[in-house]
């Protein structure tokens, strides 16, 4: 007997969960797993063949064979394990996305990273960071929901050094050209953005 014929329902989605189990454990996102995702959903279409054949085979449409349920059972679970799985994946770019500031530039230049991703991610990143730049729209001048508030600031200006070159940054008081290794006193509110992307450290 083939290890295919001996493989269960569920199987292959269990594995879904496992990799997304592993993601977690490591601390990384691992590369999206189409084959095996494709291979789920096939699965999925075969067991609702299976399931509709069932239901048809049955003369008075009032005792169905048991395999109706098995074969149920294992299409929901197969449906909860590829929601988790992507579910999983959604959460973590999120985190991700929200660990740089909101930078989703910043994000999407990683070759690596976008060498993990599928397509399907990529866009949601896209659509996730263009629906938080219509919601900030309104009050953007009074807050700025991308900027960490784990510690409050203590003073409207911050003393910062510049650890990589980012150019000239508009601020309200005029252009800075952040050049490597200067320190500049500035608004926080101005360069917020910048320290988390990593351009400027706290001095």
């Amino acid at each position: 007997m083939s290890n295919v014929d001996s493989r269960q329902f569920g199987d292959l989605a269990t594995q879904l969960v496992q990799e997304s189990r592993r993601s977690t454990l490591t601390d990384t996102l691992l590369k999206y797993n189409d084959s095996l995702v494709r291979t789920v959903l096939r699965e999925q279409r075969a067991l609702e063949a299976l399931i509709t054949a069932a239901i048809a085979a049955s003369p008075d449409q009032t005792t169905f064979a048991p395999s109706l349920l098995l074969h149920q059972t294992a299409l929901l679970r197969n449906k909860r394990c590829l929601l988790a799985y992507h579910a999983h994946r959604l959460d973590r770019l999120r985190d991700m996305y929200w660990s740089l500031g909101g930078a989703l530039p910043a994000l999407l230049s990683d070759a690596s990273l976008r060498a993990r991703l599928a397509p399907a991610e990529v866009d949601f990143l896209r659509a996730y960071n263009t629906a938080l730049l219509d919601f900030r729209g309104a009050f953007s001048a009074e807050l700025d929901i991308t900027a960490g508030i784990t510690t409050p600031p203590r003073d409207l200006h911050v003393l910062v050094r510049v650890v990589r070159e980012c150019g000239v940054v508009q601020t309200e008081l005029g252009a800075i050209d952040f050049k490597g290794g200067q320190r500049y006193m500035v608004r926080r509110a101005d360069v917020e953005h910048l320290i988390v992307q990593g351009y400027l450290e706290e001095v």
